[in-house]
This record gives C-alpha cells, sequence and structure tokens, in this order.
C-alpha cells in the first residue's frame, strides 16, 4: 500500500504521526467504451460549447447553476480563501460512545500506520478508546475539503471513517408504514424460531461475489479462445417450481423452520429460500395424490391439481364411445 496522506493526531496536547492509507479497494472489473464495429478505443475530448475549441485542464474552472438561472465561477484563488481545517493535523474534536454512531454516516475507512520511531502514543490513544468503549470524532482534511470522521480502534490498529454530514442522510417517512397493522404474538415468537434456526457468527470470508467471479471466468475463457467476440452460449437452467400461495404467515415462517431445521441436521445450513423452493415439488405431488387435503396453504394446488385430472379423463372417454359405435 501506498500513503495518500501524512500528519499527526492532535490529541489534547499530545501528537501522534501517521500515515493514511485507503483501507478498502474495488475488485470490479473495470471496462473501457470501444466502437462496437471495429473495436477502436473511445475518447473523450473537452469541448467549448461557445467557442467550439479543445480546452486543456490548466484553463478549466469550476461554475455553479443556481435554481434561479445564474452561473457563478470560481476559479482555485477562491477556493483557497475558504476555511479549512490544518491539513496535516487531524484534531480530536470529543470522544463520544460507539453506539451513538448510526452505521448510515459511515462513508470510506482509511487505516492509520504511525509515523515515528515510537509509537507510544499511538498505542495508547488506540487502547484508551478500546477501554472507554468510546469512538474520537475529528475533523479530517482530504483533497481540500473538510470531512469529519470517526477514529476508533480496530484490533490495535487505528481506523479512520469518514461521515456524512447530517444533512446528507435523507429523511424518510412511508405513509403506508402508518397504518400498518403491528405483527401478533404467534408471528413473532415464530419469526424469532427462524431467526435462532438461522443464527451464526459473521464470518465475511464465506461470502463471495458471484458476479464478479462468473465474470473473471467469461473474460479468461476469451482470451483463451483467442479474443471470440462471440460469447459461449449458457445452456438454460431448469425452471423454478411455483410455490403454493402463501394465506398464511405463521405457516409459512413454520415451513421455514422446517427447512432450516432439516438443513442443520444434514450438516449443511441451507438458505431457507432454497430449501422451500426444493420442497415444492414434494408437496405438488402429494396435493395429486389426496386433493381433500385440508391444508389451507395447499388449496389452490388441489383445485389445480383436480381440473388437470378431469381434462386428462375426458378424451378417453369419447375414445370409448367411438369404439362401442
Amino acid at each position: 500500500m501506498r500513503s495518500i496522506w501524512k500528519g499527526s493526531i492532535a490529541f489534547g496536547l499530545v501528537n501522534v504521526p501517521v500515515k493514511v492509507y485507503s483501507a478498502t479497494e474495488s475488485h470490479d472489473i473495470r471496462f473501457h467504451q470501444v466502437h462496437a464495429k471495429d473495436g477502436g478505443r473511445i475518447k473523450y475530448d473537452r469541448i467549448c460549447t461557445e467557442c467550439g475549441e479543445s480546452v486543456p485542464y490548466a484553463e478549466i474552472d469550476k461554475a455553479y447553476d443556481s435554481d434561479e438561472g445564474v452561473r457563478v465561477v470560481l476559479a482555485d484563488e477562491d477556493f483557497d480563501k475558504l476555511p479549512v481545517a490544518e491539513k496535516h493535523e487531524i484534531p480530536v474534536l470529543q470522544f463520544v460512545p460507539t453506539e451513538q454512531i448510526d452505521p448510515i454516516l459511515f462513508e470510506k475507512s482509511y487505516y492509520l500506520e504511525p509515523d515515528s520511531s515510537s509509537p507510544k502514543a499511538y498505542t495508547l490513544l488506540a487502547e484508551t478508546l478500546t477501554q472507554t468503549d468510546r469512538t474520537a470524532l475529528v475533523h479530517f482534511t482530504l483533497r481540500q475539503r473538510t470531512r469529519l470522521a470517526a477514529l476508533r480502534n480496530r484490533d490495535g490498529v487505528l481506523v479512520l471513517q469518514t461521515l456524512l454530514w447530517p444533512d446528507e442522510v435523507r429523511s424518510v417517512a412511508f405513509p403506508v408504514l402508518d397504518d400498518a397493522e403491528p405483527p401478533k404474538q404467534k408471528e413473532l415468537a415464530m419469526a424469532e424460531m427462524l431467526v435462532e434456526s438461522m443464527a451464526d457468527d459473521f464470518r465475511p470470508d464465506e461470502f463471495t461475489d458471484e458476479y464478479q467471479v462468473e465474470l473473471r471466468s467469461l473474460i479468461d475463457d476469451i482470451i483463451a479462445r483467442g479474443g471470440e467476440k462471440v460469447l459461449p452460449v449458457t445452456p438454460a437452467g431448469e425452471p423454478a417450481a411455483e410455490d403454493a400461495e402463501v394465506l398464511d404467515l405463521v405457516a409459512a415462517l413454520q415451513r421455514s423452520v422446517d427447512a432450516a431445521a432439516a438443513g442443520d441436521e444434514s450438516g449443511a445450513a441451507a438458505p431457507a429460500r432454497g430449501a422451500a423452493a426444493k420442497k415444492t415439488p414434494a408437496r405438488k405431488s402429494a396435493a395429486k395424490k389426496t386433493p381433500a387435503k385440508n391444508t389451507t396453504a395447499e388449496k389452490p394446488t388441489a383445485k389445480k391439481t383436480a381440473a388437470k385430472k378431469t381434462t386428462e379423463k375426458a378424451p378417453a372417454k369419447k375414445s370409448t364411445a367411438r369404439k362401442r359405435a
């Protein structure tokens, strides 16, 4: 990793020299645009709509268009007059309880590395944050923009996470929720059973971005075949079986709990949706054998099955009549 910022944390009268590194990176495959006809790279030019000439970056300023149609043009010297925090200092504003920071405010994460021969002040701050269960709110200036950020300890390493300003989080109100009926106790009890049956510790290494894996495999396959433009035809999978209409929420939750329990017994906890899809054909076949089964969720399926049997028997009667004639 390469540091993107150097400075120090102002912790009261104590300065903690640090280097800043981006803590995350995107694994998405990046594409560029090409001409579909001949594969030529598409390039973009900065053309002025007034004079029609190509404009270099050095001659470009920033403009703001107001709602009233007034355009304000600002140059670099205008931005230099704006108040910003010290560019090479991360001042601690206050220490707040960690649970009071809503995760929706988190934006981007950075690692802080001690930048001195003795990391004593660094480790002291990190351990203090852990012992007090608090997070430091700081100001962090990066690329001429002052941001509010949260400073916390993560396994002995200080992590700085930039925060959205409060007015950047949209307020939300869905009228449909105003008249929503509260869940019944039986529904809550079944839902809690389902949660407990699927409860586990969070292990992020167990999850994979399947889309990027398949995309990389597709690209590698095309390269191995000499860069052909024609993509291999992917065979269509079997259509998913349609589940019977769920009329009872408690019954649906019970089936989910049973499916999760069955997954635990087999040694592989399959997702509830996948388990339900596998069990659907069994429910349909059962409905064909016993159409009169009195189960609320299976009535629509039983009616459809009975209708199919009537349709199938009709042609047989006609053929018998013809033979007698």
